[in-house]
């Protein structure tokens, strides 16, 4: 049985891109921190299906919770880099990107004690025309990259994009490009990876992507944040498309994230990344 890939974008409620407008870095810390106790129901929802995992971690998260970060790696899943502040790529020049990448990363792998080669810009954010973020992250010793989203849509998506992890070269380098998860009906990329598509689309989208990559022989990418399991989270006044992609249908996600861990295998994407380094060696 295929393997698929279980990600966490480790990041608080209040961090979500879509709350910019409301919410000033600078007021982070005036809000009620809540990730901790919903990525430790994570972890014991993987423990008790055998799951491993791989968890893009904030680096500002990361600072302030290093005990999480420690747990997690003490419960043997993987850690990779989701930027220093959660700052989206169209919104950084190359240099604040470099010292974002390097910043997360140097923390991250001093409190997981073990090397950080992954990466996922926030809001899939390395578009077309950002490509010189995959020369960053190859410089800065990065060796994959969940960000490339296969999918057209406002705000994200690398619509030309592979479906399938695979190598990407570069002029610096090589990088493994790992994109989430999409469904391929009716001429386009139906987004069926996680997060909002997890808890507002049928159950049976997400399914059918999973049993199409199978199909392929490739893993597909599955990704959820923790503020997705924490239904009780403080309410931010949004506009109401951005009140329905956050907050409908968070009481649904533990449930269908157990169904999910039945149905499907999962390991972290560490584990394909070392397959795919054996067969380029070939």
């Amino acid at each position: 049985m295929i393997r698929h890939h279980f990600t966490v974008d480790v990041e608080e409620y209040f961090q979500v891109s879509a709350f910019e407008s409301r919410v000033r870095r600078a007021d982070w810390d005036r809000f009620e921190p809540r990730v901790v106790g919903s990525v430790y129901r994570l972890l014991d929802m993987l423990a008790r299906h055998e799951a491993r995992a791989t968890f893009f971690v904030v680096g500002w998260v990361a600072e302030r919770h290093p005990d999480l970060v420690r747990g997690i790696a003490h419960a043997g899943h993987e850690i990779a880099s989701h930027s220093w502040d959660h700052a989206r790529v169209t919104d950084q020049s190359p240099l604040t990107f470099r010292d974002s990448v390097r910043r997360a990363k140097y923390l991250l792998e001093d409190l997981a004690g073990a090397p950080v080669l992954g990466f996922r810009a926030p809001s899939f954010s390395i578009v077309p025309g950002r490509e010189w973020a995959l020369d960053v992250l190859i410089e800065e010793g990065y060796r994959y990259d969940s960000s490339l989203f296969p999918v057209r849509r406002p705000g994200y998506g690398y619509a030309n994009g592979h479906p399938d992890p695979h190598w990407l070269e570069r002029p610096v380098g090589r990088i493994a490009e790992v994109p989430p998860t999409t469904l391929r009906r009716w001429g386009t990329n139906v987004p069926a990876g996680g997060g909002a598509y997890f808890r507002l689309f049928p159950y049976a989208v997400v399914r059918a992507a999973l049993r199409d990559c199978a199909h392929r022989g490739a893993p597909g990418t599955f990704y959820i944040h923790p503020w997705e399991l924490d239904p009780d989270q403080p309410r931010i006044a949004v506009p109401w498309p951005t009140r329905v992609r956050h907050y409908g249908g968070l009481r649904r996600t533990a449930p269908r994230l157990e169904r999910l861990l039945v149905e499907f295998r999962f390991t972290a994407i560490a584990d394909t990344l070392a397959r795919l380094t054996d067969m380029a060696r070939v």
